[in-house]
């Protein structure tokens, strides 16, 4: 089934393949890695698919996503530049101790 949803990127509308990638992205499976990256690389893929598969990537939040999502700090399409931000961000929470993402305003 796992196999499934990652062939999922490559199927389907771009609403569906978003989605998919928000599941992957839930499921924070390593074996998701690589079909992350290609639909993140793929210029034509549709931008909002780029940007979930970007944040799918922040949520799994290993050493390889921290690597892909730098080389795309700088794409074209705004939203993915920004995704790949907020990713990173998520990638550094993954691997800290903190209890909770963005507690900011907690700490003020």
């Amino acid at each position: 089934m796992f196999s499934n949803l990652n062939a999922g990127l490559k199927t389907g509308s771009a609403l569906f393949r978003h989605e998919v990638a928000f599941v992957l992205g839930q499921l924070q499976q390593e074996a998701s890695i690589p079909y992350l990256q290609r639909s993140l690389e793929d210029q034509s893929e549709n931008e909002m698919v780029r940007h979930e598969c970007a944040e799918a990537l922040g949520a799994i939040g290993s050493q390889t996503c921290f690597d892909i999502l730098m080389k795309y700090l700088e794409d074209d399409k705004q939203v993915v530049k920004e995704s790949c931000e907020i990713a990173l961000d998520m990638c550094e929470y993954e691997n800290s101790p903190e209890f909770q993402y963005a507690d900011t305003l907690l700490k003020v």
